[in-house]
């Protein structure tokens, strides 16, 4: 595919569109101007407006005191009330949004069921992180799916859906009380009726400010196809390109990283959607992890096993699939996952797109083999997939943290003897990547104890394990080398001992 043509003509429109000076933004039904510097966040926009209830309290994405809700497309023609981390999220990135914060959610006089089950079974206590849970609450109360699900509470909630949310006062148990207390919206609701009308369309935008001699005004570009996304590239090789702004963000917030041209493609619709053919699945690298985890819906078991341990379900609603590999992070947690289901990259560029495959893109620490001009524009899973499959993420929290070792397995066995094996390494080395040798101690040996104890000390030598903050090497060996027989373990349990023998056994 080539977009030479497509970007000229895309080029030539966007040189006569008048470049604008300002954003317009809804929040809670009223239009806001926003004209600040594109390194503003959509926290700092909101209070800017008197309406205070979302606090900042890590600035990182962790605690939730920041949440808020926002339309997002549902489906061709509906609307999903989707939360996520004001803190992390530019302010540009709303222009043409509606926004719902916890003051737009109701008032004394006429309260939200969420405020008002939140309120009477003492879910508030010092009050600083109930807005932000009060919104996390809302958006799981307007999942169209809750009122009929019934792997979560008593009433559908799913309580993960807080994840993202601290409470400094540990005042947990009375919270959840609240959640698993809602009934369904009411038919006079109107965030519940807004969800049968389409999401705002994502139109572009140019937000142009003439750069301060700091440079911290500087440029927001959303364009609206990718012609023209990669056309600036080609033009402009020092551009941001951002898409959730959750690794961005921390970056904004916490070391005071400026950007004087920031390029959104999160809305690209080349770049959306989950697509499957005869040979393959494509996932579309703008899509967040939550829409890829509701699309794909456990058809690709290992990232449905992925998914749920992936930071927080705030985060998750923000970050997309091709921002956690463009990091080039050793420790982001979708590569060992897609490193085991032997995923491809769609790289393209103004001159057209190359597929590389997964296990060739990381070179060094935080360096790809994406040259200046490329955008991760889809992910490709082979198929068939593996029927024997498994993410282990070793972390300090059980939710809501950062691997200090993350590993997955997709495993192929046939009578007893394993025919292929894939195993993704993360926080082992100075990149993602493959246990080479031991998918060739295990390939060819009978799927038995006996192969596992021999091929745990191949891994346990995997990769280049180091000491930091979240673990010392000698730990992330030593996880390593216990993760295959956890593995082994889990498949025995799932399978019964039919499947999986040991050599006295054969």
């Amino acid at each position: 595919m080539r977009l030479t043509d497509e970007a000229q003509e895309v080029s030539a429109m966007s040189a006569s569109t008048t470049e604008r000076s300002s954003c317009r933004i809804s929040v809670n039904g009223t239009d806001h101007d926003f004209d600040g510097p594109t390194h503003t966040n959509a926290l700092d926009f909101l209070r800017g407006q008197g309406l205070t209830a979302a606090k900042e309290g890590c600035a990182e994405g962790e605690c939730g005191a920041c949440a808020i809700l926002i339309a997002r497309p549902d489906g061709e023609n509906g609307t999903r009330w989707t939360s996520v981390n004001a803190c992390l999220l530019p302010a540009a990135a709303l222009d043409g949004q509606e926004v719902i914060t916890a003051e737009g959610l109701g008032s004394l006089d006429d309260v939200h069921p969420v405020q008002e089950e939140m309120a009477v079974r003492g879910g508030s206590q010092c009050g600083y992180c109930t807005p932000g849970f009060i919104c996390s609450m809302a958006a799981e109360y307007y999942r169209p799916e809750r009122p009929t699900d019934s792997d979560h509470g008593p009433n559908g909630f799913d309580i993960h859906a807080l994840s993202g949310n601290l409470c400094r006062c540990t005042g947990y148990r009375p919270i959840r009380d609240a959640a698993y207390a809602l009934g369904d919206p009411t038919d006079d609701d109107a965030l519940a009726a807004r969800r049968s009308d389409p999401a705002p369309a994502s139109a572009a935008t140019d937000l142009h400010r003439p750069d301060t001699p700091t440079g911290e005004l500087g440029r927001y570009r959303r364009p609206t196809r990718l012609a023209e996304a990669v056309e600036i590239l080609s033009l402009e090789p020092d551009v941001l390109v951002v898409a959730g702004a959750t690794d961005w963000g921390v970056e904004v917030n916490i070391k005071g990283a400026r950007a004087k041209s920031l390029l959104a493609i999160d809305r690209l619709p080349e770049l959306r959607g989950v697509r499957w053919t005869e040979t393959h699945v494509e996932i579309g690298a703008a899509n967040t992890l939550s829409e890829i985890e509701r699309e794909l819906a456990g058809s690709v078991p290992l990232l449905g096993k992925l998914f749920p341990q992936f930071a927080s379900r705030l985060i998750r609603n923000g970050a997309t699939i091709g921002g956690n590999l463009g990091t080039g992070s050793p420790i982001g947690d979708t590569p060992p996952a897609l490193l085991a289901l032997e995923a491809e990259l769609v790289l393209t560029s103004a001159g057209g797109e190359r597929v590389v495959p997964l296990a060739d893109y990381f070179t060094g620490y935080r360096q790809t083999v994406r040259e200046p001009g490329e955008l991760i524009t889809a992910i490709r899973i082979p198929l068939p997939l593996s029927p024997l499959t498994s993410f282990q993420k070793i972390t300090k929290r059980r939710f809501d943290d950062i691997s200090s070792v993350a590993i997955g397995y997709a495993v192929d066995v046939s009578d007893g003897i394993v025919d292929k094996a894939r195993i993704g390494l993360g926080g082992v080395a100075a990149t993602p990547l493959r246990a080479l040798a031991t998918e060739a101690a295990i390939e060819g040996r009978p799927w038995t104890l006996e192969t596992v104890h021999d091929a745990a000390e191949t891994l346990a030598a995997e990769g280049t394990p180091m000491d930091d903050h979240r673990a010392s090497s000698r730990y992330r060996t030593a996880m390593l080398r216990s993760s295959l027989e956890r593995f082994f373990a889990e498949q025995l349990g799932a399978s019964g001992p039919g499947m999986i023998r040991t050599e006295a056994g054969r």
